[in-house]
């Protein structure tokens, strides 16, 4: 929980001793093993989670395929955004790739903080803005970038990647072939 109560201070720096004990009332400790879902296809996304130690991805179905959409790991959030917001029936899957320990909360609890403590507006404002602009740039890259440079992107933002995330999803993520990701993965800079 510290990792996150720093994080929200990095962001806020005027955290208030009230606002952290009852963001510390709310936060939930959720050690989830290796191969889990956090949230299945169907379901209503009910919570946010930050990982405070494991790796997760976030994939959805097409033909009976799965298609990965994101990794995170340790300092990161995990949200099906759509479903969360929306109060949708999600279409993404988010599992534990490894045995992760993650903070959740609830909606509920999340707009309650929002309404109480306004200045912690800024903190979602902020960390909404950074997501997105991930997402933005994961979607430029698949639509812009040569199959070398999107695993070059990937492998600098996330340089054990390859030692956490089975090589078959990297594949899938990158929208290339396992073949094609062994022979760049062979190729030096």
């Amino acid at each position: 929980m510290e990792k996150l109560i720093g994080l929200i201070r990095l962001l806020w720096p005027e955290v208030t001793t009230d606002f952290e004990y009852s963001l510390r009332q709310v936060l939930v400790r959720e050690e989830v093993p290796k191969k889990q879902f956090v949230l299945k296809e169907g379901q209503v996304a009910q919570k946010m989670y930050f990982i405070e130690k494991g790796c997760v991805r976030g994939y959805y179905l097409k033909d009976g395929q799965e298609v990965n959409s994101w990794f995170m790991k340790e300092g990161d959030f995990v949200i099906s955004i759509v479903s969360f917001y929306a109060k949708s029936p999600s279409e993404e899957i988010i599992e534990t790739l490894e045995e992760s320990l993650l903070w959740s909360i609830s909606r509920q609890n999340l707009e309650r903080l929002y309404l109480q403590y306004p200045a912690f507006n800024l903190v979602g404002r902020l960390l909404t803005e950074k997501y997105y602009v991930l997402s933005e740039q994961r979607t430029q890259n698949l639509r812009k970038k040569t199959a070398d440079e999107r695993y070059r992107n990937l492998v600098a933002s996330f340089p054990d990647i390859s030692n956490r995330v089975p090589l078959k999803y990297i594949a899938s993520y990158l929208g290339i072939s396992s073949e094609t990701l062994s022979r760049l993965r062979a190729k030096k800079w």
